[in-house]
């Protein structure tokens, strides 16, 4: 049965309680939120007609409902000095697979790729370069009966523990032929920029979980995957955010997206106006300062064309829409 509860919106704030226009793609609910803050600057990413549909189709995040004081949190020794800044793409240069944003197409799909995107970056960190590989999203979408309904929607946490239990064969992007299972949904226009095919109307299916690779591909399914070890949730202390990322790689961030986030173009986000729309799992890179207000640095999977090319810097410390509430990660098993 499709997860409803997390598309619906349950909110109206902002914007609206002052009679702007609440289409979040208009020119005047842009024009509005530029007037009410400094720390970043909205502009126009989606077309003034696209319908909020298509947007809750790419949020697909959905909270554990493990408890809190159940949750597996794993602390870091906090003796180690941490620097202002801190880019994982620079840290790691010889992992370049941090450097790919991803496209999720029109399946909500989010949990999951943003998971296996951050499974890729640790299996090549922890492996000193040795293993560059692409997890596959597809495997992980259409399998993990568990972690949800596919492409209507997963938990974060559930997807790694999938990981560790029941492994993740390779797959790049649609029409790969590097790993074993490559991803069903080719790159669409979202956006008002960009020459890709427009995108579907509506949700995609979930793929069908084939155990087994594609025809294209010389690989054997059960010895290509790739497992986790150790998942868990990390501290909300924002500190602790920091360690995990510098000593293990990227992380995955669940957090709540409200309609100002979808013209978000530079700058350091936090909420000024418009209704919730979902939550939206993400791949947090790491973090900086910009005219004196800290961030997280962080890749979305709408590809490049949106944002500031697929990027979006957060306000980092105050728990800005959850986010640094819901952080999950995992250490490769090599």
């Amino acid at each position: 049965m499709r997860i409803a509860f997390c598309f619906i919106v349950v909110a109206i704030s902002g914007a609206v309680s002052y009679g702007i226009d609440s289409n979040p793609f208009s020119d005047e609910f842009i024009d509005y939120i530029n007037s009410q803050q400094t720390t970043w600057t909205a502009g126009r990413n989606f077309d003034k007609n696209t319908p909020v549909s298509h947007i809750r189709n790419l949020l697909g995040a959905i909270k554990s409902p493990v408890p809190r004081s159940a949750r597996n949190v794993f602390l870091h020794s906090e003796d180690t000095p941490i620097p202002e800044s801190f880019d994982s793409r620079e840290n790691w240069p010889n992992c370049q697979i941090i450097r790919v944003i991803k496209d999720q197409s029109s399946c909500g799909s989010c949990w999951a790729v943003a998971a296996t995107s951050a499974m890729s970056d640790r299996i090549c960190i922890h492996s000193n370069g040795k293993k560059q590989i692409s997890v596959s999203d597809e495997d992980l979408v259409s399998c993990c009966l568990e972690c949800g309904n596919g492409c209507y929607g997963g938990i974060p946490m559930a997807a790694w523990n999938y990981w560790q239990e029941s492994g993740l064969v390779s797959g790049g992007p649609f029409n790969s032929t590097t790993g074993c299972r490559a991803y069903s949904f080719s790159p669409c226009e979202h956006h008002i920029t960009g020459s890709k095919p427009a995108c579907p109307k509506g949700y995609s299916p979930t793929p069908r979980c084939n155990k087994q690779c594609d025809e294209k591909s010389s690989l054997s399914y059960e010895s290509d995957k790739s497992y986790g070890q150790k998942i868990y949730h990390v501290s909300t202390s924002e500190k602790q955010i920091q360690l995990e990322i510098m000593k293990n790689g990227p992380v995955e961030a669940t957090f709540d997206v409200f309609t100002d986030f979808l013209s978000y173009k530079s700058g350091v986000y936090q909420y000024v106006a418009g209704q919730y729309e979902g939550g939206h799992a993400v791949r947090v890179l790491g973090w900086g300062v910009e005219n004196g207000t800290p961030y997280w640095l962080v890749a979305n999977s709408w590809n490049e064309d949106w944002g500031d090319n697929g990027l979006f810097k957060i306000i980092r410390g105050t728990n800005e829409c959850y986010f640094e509430q819901a952080i999950v990660a995992g250490l490769p098993k090599l």
